[in-house]
Order: C-alpha cells, then sequence, then structure tokens
C-alpha cells in the first residue's frame, strides 16, 4: 500500500470520478471536473492506493473550515469524507493513523466528526474522541441555524488550548461554523 497526498490539481479525472463513486452523494454524481476542483481547491485528498495505483481508501483535508466560539475565530483544518471501496479490510483504519501522524509531523490543527456509532472504529484507531460535542455546533442553511448532525468531534492534532475550547462547548456555548462564504464576507 502507498500513503499519498494530492491537490485537487494534482488528481487525474479518473481519481476524481472514482473519489465521487466512493463518496456516493447523490447531488455530486454528476459534478463537472472543473466543478470538483473549484469546490475543493483549499484541500488536500489523502490516499491509500495499492500496487496497481487503484485507490484503496480516501479522506479529504478541508482548510476552509473555522469556528467562532465566545466571538473568536479558530481555523482549523477538518478531516471530512473517509471511505474505502471495500471495508474490514483495515484500508480505513491504516489511512487514519497515516493520517494523523502527517497532521501532528506537518503541526496542522485537524479535527474531525463522526456519528456515535463509529466511536468504536476512531478508538481502535487512536484517535481522541470529545463525546457529544459537535452538537454545539451551529451551522447555518438555506432555512436558518441549525445542530450539527455529528455527534462527536475528533481530534487528530490540536493544541491543548483549543482542545479545551472544544471541551467546554455546550448547550450554552455553542460554536458557529463559518462557511468560505460567510468568511470571506466578514
Amino acid at each position: 500500500m502507498n500513503y499519498k497526498i494530492k491537490t485537487p490539481d494534482e488528481l487525474s479525472d479518473d481519481e476524481i470520478q472514482h473519489i465521487l463513486i466512493l463518496w456516493n452523494i447523490s447531488e455530486w454524481k454528476e459534478m463537472k471536473l472543473t466543478h470538483f476542483r473549484n469546490l475543493f481547491e483549499n484541500s488536500e485528498f489523502h490516499f491509500l492506493f495499492n500496487s496497481n495505483d487503484e485507490i484503496l481508501v480516501v479522506i479529504r483535508l478541508n482548510f476552509d473550515f473555522v469556528l467562532e466560539i465566545s466571538g473568536k475565530q479558530y481555523s482549523l483544518a477538518e478531516a471530512v469524507g473517509l471511505v474505502a471501496g471495500q471495508e474490514k479490510k483495515g484500508y480505513g483504519s491504516k489511512l487514519v493513523q497515516l493520517f494523523k501522524k502527517n497532521m501532528m509531523q506537518r503541526n496542522i490543527e485537524t479535527v474531525g466528526f463522526c456519528f456515535a456509532d463509529l466511536r468504536p472504529f476512531y478508538q481502535r484507531c487512536g484517535i481522541q474522541i470529545l463525546e457529544n460535542k459537535a452538537k454545539s455546533i451551529i451551522e447555518k442553511t438555506e432555512t436558518g441555524w441549525i445542530t450539527a448532525e455529528d455527534d462527536d468531534i475528533l481530534i487528530f492534532n490540536i493544541s491543548e488550548e483549543n482542545k479545551e475550547i472544544l471541551l467546554n462547548l455546550n448547550s450554552e456555548n455553542n460554536a458557529y461554523l463559518i462557511t468560505k462564504e460567510q468568511y470571506n464576507e466578514l
């Protein structure tokens, strides 16, 4: 298995198509390649490839992730879109471990999110989990502000100070997700 990191411009057309198939998001099934590269321009894609250079598993590192907590903005990287082509082969856990090591080596403060039923997977991968803290993150939608769907915050690499801030999130101390568009308006 080969661990590789690619920017959207470094991805081949076939790799983008394969990522979209793996992600299986209905609104993205017919996404044009140029739209993909533009949408994820501030991202990295981390992969495990087999010896035939076929994608085994992918995770996206989103650099367009800002939380506003108590009036202060925190720019973090967000790990999102982890999916393997075949489950129960160990590819996902191997990539998570390599990804975490890479974030620590590069000192990139990185969090992720998951539903409670995925806790055992991330625990086996050695990822610290802030249980039920993602519910304190509020996102703006077309219809207003809503609570995040995920349950937990995953810690891939973060300073103790920022981890403490995330640990203190609750229904009275929410975090607000600032999207790229909202951030540019500020």
